[in-house]
């Protein structure tokens, strides 16, 4: 490993090449590859397994995405300057093996590295993968328009999460996400006549969800909705708004006969298995990274959970799985209630080259946690605060005085914010504050003021006007009953901290569409020019 040679003394950040991490990747070996830029940039280009922790939120997020502190961490940018900066971040934290790629995205790129583009790339190229070596059956959005206008024997699957199927969704579907399907299918189409069709909004939880059924044996025809409704809108036909169809009850006859397949698929894959008894041995295995991860719905892991557990429903975990477990090489254990969700979940994780064991024989009385699951974060810096009363008179006697940067997201900050709040990136703080008009005293706000009071920290290196943050933030704001505003308001920073997918909303052009999917038909190509992803497909 070679030294930066702009980096002196005994704190210097050592640099890691592309062979090296590429070596890394094809020996199996734990590395953590994070692009630090925020997440719009991160998608214009990235190596294949570069998860993105933007350097805003490394506080909030290093623990819990990050568990063991000795794994090997290599951060990048493209000449922002953030890398060098989130290495020291993460090494305040207690991460002791922390490098920079060697010349960031560029150097990548002169390396002879494969860049990818868009978000969850892994998840999206290993779902083409499997469409190209199993054929997985797809139907055209017009052939499914003509079997719903024929009447047809057709149940139409939503695969995607709730909230997104509540935006827009194919006509008469139900919202059955990710690993729910394996486990409700069968009771959803009891007629093994009944033609099934699986769709989401672009390709790649249409294609998973398709061949999941498949895989798990439902006697069923199963095809895919091709491109999802992304194809269904190009082809000019209409979707639905705001429906609530789900999933109900499924028997427990049914239940079993869906636990016998997904278990013999996911033993076919080469899913390990540990005991309820041994979860503690390997929580409290050092040498290594795991992740616990609870496949069942959001509403079922609030109601109990097992102990080091975190909610991952199954699609979710199979479509955004270098979010969730940055860590390449890291050990997945996987938890559910029914035999069903777990298996099927870990079969896919295990073809996409991950060590995943499931739990096995879970009893109800196992999941006895019933407090909420709160993200690990280290000691928040001390901040001097303010608050919402006070915020609100400041701003009324003499607004001049007060510069109001707020930290949420900027989809959040669209919704809403405190008039007269500037949307800020904390990212780009030196250039934030060379934006603002002059002010006396700048407070600090985002939703709880979580992410605030790190900032605060920065913002101190920076002025020696006071810096002071709201107490319980934008949320202590709306809950006195005082003013928010939705309008674009004032940006300090542009709104990159979030990509905007092609295929969400209702608003995309066709042509972001339609080049969306024809980027999706040649990432396999682009899998092949990389070779680092050791996938395979049953």
């Amino acid at each position: 490993m070679t030294r930066n040679p702009d980096s002196t003394g005994p704190r210097a950040i050592p640099v890691r090449s592309y062979q090296q991490v590429r070596d890394a990747l094809l020996a199996r070996q734990e590395i953590a590859l994070l692009d630090v830029r925020e997440e719009d940039p991160h998608a214009q280009a990235h190596p294949l397994f570069a998860a993105n922790l933007p350097f805003g939120r490394i506080e909030l997020d290093a623990y819990t995405r990050l568990p063991r502190r000795d794994v090997p961490i290599v951060v990048l940018d493209d000449g922002e300057g953030l890398a060098p900066a989130a290495a020291a971040r993460l090494r305040q934290l207690g991460y002791t093996e922390v490098a920079q790629l060697d010349g960031g995205i560029a150097g990548w790129r002169a390396a002879g590295g494969e860049l990818f583009r868009d978000v969850n790339v892994p998840s999206k190229a290993f779902g083409e993968l499997v469409e190209a070596e199993r054929h997985t059956p797809s139907l055209s959005a017009q052939e499914v328009r003509a079997l719903i206008d024929g009447g047809d024997d057709i149940v139409i699957l939503d695969a995607r999460r709730y909230d997104e199927y509540q935006t827009m969704s194919i006509p008469g579907s139900i919202s059955v996400p990710g690993a729910e399907l394996a486990l409700r299918a069968r009771a959803l189409a009891p007629d093994p006549a009944t033609r099934v069709i699986v769709n989401c909004a672009g390709r790649t939880r249409s294609i998973i969800g398709a061949q999941s059924l498949i895989n798990a044996g439902l006697p069923n025809p199963v095809a895919a909705l091709r491109n999802g409704t992304i194809g269904w809108t190009l082809a000019r036909q209409q979707l639905e708004h705001g429906q609530s169809r789900r999933y109900g009850a499924v028997p427990e006859a049914t239940r079993q006969v869906a636990a016998q397949s997904a278990r013999a698929l996911a033993d076919r894959a080469g899913v390990l298995r540990v005991a309820f008894a041994a979860l503690e041995r390997l929580h409290a295995d050092a040498g290594r990274t795991t992740y616990f991860f609870d496949i069942r719905s959001p509403e079922e892991f609030a109601q109990g959970r097992l102990e080091h557990f975190r909610s991952a429903p199954g699609g979710q975990l199979v479509q955004e799985t270098e979010q969730f477990a940055p860590v390449r090489g890291a050990r997945l254990v996987l938890a559910d209630s029914d035999g069903v969700r777990a298996n099927l979940t870990a079969s896919w994780l295990r073809q996409m080259n991950h060590e995943v064991y499931v739990v096995d024989e879970l009893r109800a009385a196992d999941f006895h946690v019933y407090s909420a699951w709160h993200a690990p974060l280290p000691p928040a810096p001390e901040v001097e605060e303010i608050s919402a009363a006070t915020l609100s008179d400041w701003l009324a006697v003499s607004p001049e005085r007060t510069a109001l940067l707020d930290f949420t997201s900027g989809a959040n900050y669209r919704k809403r914010h405190i008039p007269g709040a500037w949307f800020a990136l904390r990212s780009e703080l030196a250039a934030v504050l060379g934006r603002l008009p002059a002010a006396e005293r700048y407070v600090l706000t985002c939703g709880s003021s979580a992410l605030a009071r790190f900032a605060a920290a920065d913002l101190r290196a920076l002025t020696a006007a006071p810096v002071l943050v709201l107490t319980g933030g934008t949320s202590a704001w709306a809950d006195a009953g005082l003013p928010l505003e939705s309008r674009p308001g004032r940006l300090a920073s542009p709104l990159i901290d979030r990509y905007r997918r092609p295929y969400e909303g209702t608003d995309n052009q066709d042509e972001a569409m339609q080049a969306y999917l024809d980027w999706e038909f040649g990432l396999v190509a682009q899998l092949g020019r990389d070779g680092t992803h050791g996938f395979t497909v049953l």
